[in-house]
């Protein structure tokens, strides 16, 4: 009993102190959990980044900054982005900052403040070639270790969000470079190798001093203490000679002749780089061009005044003729000096020649005589021009109504000829009218003819009817015609007498019959045959 009493004390202080064990455990592991999200816990906002400086380790030389390593305190070259990371509170301290944001249109320079110090001369710092690409941008994942030593770092940062450690690097803002339209970009390289020869107006690319090739209308992203750009007006530029009132020249006379005119220039695009550092002394091109009008155009345009303008007397710049060959030669003169020098010469032009007023007035007079001599002439010649017009337009006149007549004449012509053609016809359908009348003619008189005949031979055969009558009737009267014809008049008249009224024998009605008393005696010639006499028509 005992036994079992003691196995049951053993049993329970056992139980007790598991227990007391696992609520240790439980109240360590809240301890630790409470320690760990308010102390370890490291939460980074979006666009902000940790800087964490180590508490423990060695310790940093004098001129060291930022450790080189984590195994030596201060400022660390690691840092943390966003989200949630955990650090021992004894060995680290962290610092949360906002990232580094590059606005539009501006550039981002970095200046390295950590590494080996630059030699004398320098100011560019030595990188890695993996931190630049191509164009000149910078690989900020590869700045860290990149940067060799201390200095500006060569490139440039685009526009975005960057986490920079601000104990490694300091962040510069610039304006990016824009070349407007008409402007051209001198670049001039601020680092780089000294050329080889000295003492020359452009270097060859990649050498430090002013290159050859320009800038053209754009916007360009350079790194301002690598490459500096100056804008070179190539526009046209215009001013006046006499803007100063000193424009003029000595006569051959030993008069003075002042004048005016227009220069208008502008720098070829080719030659800029060449006019900037030759023009240039504000070091800038803004104001080029005043440099250009004071040392090129201005000497050019003095010395070929007084040169040639020595050649003339006075009284032959009022003439018109002596001013326009001295107008000519100026803008050529202009042209052929300032080419070689890159400015192009758009126009020279003479505006106003002042003559001395000693001789002015005669002068004046004289060339307006000839002027007005010359006007006359043109009157001349415009009154000849406009008669010779007047005859031109009377033969213009003339030959469009001859024209008008030829055409009248081929209408008329034309005209006649159709109706010709319409007559012909006509009289050839008439024509063929009348033949075929003609025809039909000849037809109706043969039928006529015939007819003729046939009915001739009616009557011919009536009257060989008759004569055969007659024949047989003669005969009966023994072949006396007389007698028959005697017979045949009685026969007739004979029924119309009533009564005869005669006194005498020899009454003009009894004279009738003694032609039938007896028959005539008719001489018969020789050889010949006494015809027998025709028989009266024995009809009544």
């Amino acid at each position: 009993m005992p036994q079992n009493k003691d196995q049951g004390m053993r049993a329970l202080k056992a139980l007790l102190f598991g227990s007391g064990s696992l609520i240790l455990f439980g109240i360590g592991a809240i301890l630790f959990g409470y320690l760990a999200l308010n102390f370890f816990r490291i939460d980074i906002p979006t666009a902000h980044m940790a800087i964490l400086i180590k508490k423990t380790g060695e310790n940093l030389t004098n001129d060291q900054e930022v450790a080189p390593t984590a195994e030596y305190k201060g400022v660390q070259r690691e840092y943390l982005l966003e989200g949630t990371h955990w650090r021992n509170p004894y060995n680290w301290d962290w610092k949360i900052i906002p990232q580094e944001e590059i606005p539009d249109n501006k550039m981002g320079v970095l200046i390295s403040l950590t590494g080996d110090n630059l030699g004398y001369g320098e100011f560019m710092a030595k990188t890695d070639p993996k931190v630049n690409n191509q164009e000149g941008e910078l690989k900020v994942e590869q700045l860290q270790d990149g940067v060799l030593t201390k200095g500006i770092v060569p490139g440039y940062l685009n526009q975005g969000r960057y986490s920079i450690n601000p104990y490694l690097f300091k962040l510069e803002l610039h304006d990016p470079i824009v070349v407007p339209a008409g402007f051209r970009g001198v670049v001039t390289n601020l680092s780089g190798p000294i050329p080889e020869e000295a003492n020359t107006l452009l270097v060859p690319p990649g050498f430090r001093g002013v290159q050859k090739e320009t800038l053209g209308t754009e916007r360009y992203l350079f790194n301002p203490y690598e490459k500096r750009v100056n804008l070179v007006d190539c526009r046209s530029q215009r001013f006046n000679l006499a803007e100063k009132k000193d424009m003029g020249f000595p006569s051959k006379d030993g008069f003075w002749v002042s004048l005016d005119g227009i220069v208008e220039f502008r720098i070829l695009p080719d030659h800029a780089a060449e006019v900037y550092v030759t023009y240039n002394e504000q070091d800038n091109g803004e104001k080029i061009d005043e440099e250009i009008i004071r040392k090129v155009i201005m000497p050019i345009a003095r010395s070929f005044c007084r040169v040639e303008g020595s050649k003339n007397s006075g009284r032959d710049f009022i003439s018109g003729e002596t001013r326009i060959e001295f107008q000519k030669k100026f803008e050529e003169a202009m042209r052929t000096e300032c080419q070689p020098l890159g400015i192009e010469i758009v126009v020279a032009l003479i505006t106003n020649i002042n003559p001395p007023q000693q001789i002015a007035e005669p002068v004046r007079k004289r060339e307006l005589a000839k002027q007005e001599e010359k006007q006359y002439q043109q009157q001349i010649l415009q009154q000849t021009s406009e008669q010779n017009l007047a005859i031109e337009k009377e033969l213009v006149k003339r030959k469009r109504e001859l024209i008008q007549a030829e055409q009248e004449v081929v209408k008329l012509t034309t005209q006649a000829m159709r109706e010709q053609e319409v007559a012909v016809t006509k009289a050839n359908e008439n024509l063929e009218v009348a033949k075929l009348k003609l025809e039909a003619a000849a037809d109706e008189a043969e039928a006529i003819i015939a007819r003729g005949t046939a009915e001739a031979d009616v009557v011919g055969f009536n009257n060989e009817a008759d004569a055969a009558g007659w024949k047989r009737a003669v005969e009966a009267f023994s072949g006396d015609g007389d007698a028959y014809a005697r017979y045949v008049l009685n026969q007739k008249i004979a029924p119309s007498y009533q009564k005869i009224m005669a006194n005498t024998q020899d009454s003009p009605i009894m004279k009738i019959f003694e032609s039938f008393a007896s028959p005539a005696a008719i001489p018969k010639p020789e050889g010949t045959s006494t015809p027998a006499p025709l028989a009266a028509n024995p009809a009544p």
